[in-house]
């Protein structure tokens, strides 16, 4: 299957592949800069939490471990990065960071990571749509 057919808004000119398939991390890690590992209840979550959890709140408490917090929307905001969750019905499906320079980022599932213009880009098809936004202040370095 394609990624136009898995995610029916990326066209040509709104996104990038920008690193091979791998599946050592997924796209909550990449979300959270970590490439060393698979976040997920039961193999590694920042949280204590139960293996079955994969409801929005848990990923929302997950990322507020780890210093981001909850906003409304994904606007570029100077001096800080942002989350978007996208969920359909009360799971969370995926997680993209925002970049320095407004564009986006996400690891798409065990395929390649992405850099795309909106997080409505990849919003639709299995990920559902854009439930939560956070951010947290930007590490200078």
């Amino acid at each position: 299957m394609s990624l136009r057919e898995l995610f029916p808004n990326l066209t040509d000119n709104n996104h990038e592949l920008t690193s091979p398939r791998t599946i050592k991390y997924n796209c909550i890690a990449w979300a959270a800069q970590n490439t060393q590992r698979w976040w997920q209840p039961g193999v590694f979550w920042p949280i204590e939490s139960s293996r079955d959890e994969h409801g929005v709140g848990a990923l929302v408490l997950a990322f507020k471990e780890i210093g981001f917090e909850e906003c409304d929307d994904g606007s570029l905001e100077s001096g800080y990065e942002k989350l978007a969750i996208y969920g359909s019905a009360l799971m969370y499906t995926h997680a993209a960071r925002q970049l320095a320079d407004g564009q986006w980022t996400g690891k798409l599932g065990q395929l390649e990571d992405i850099t795309h213009a909106t997080p409505n880009d990849i919003a639709g098809g299995d990920y559902g749509e854009v439930v939560q936004f956070m951010k947290r202040k930007r590490d200078p370095a």
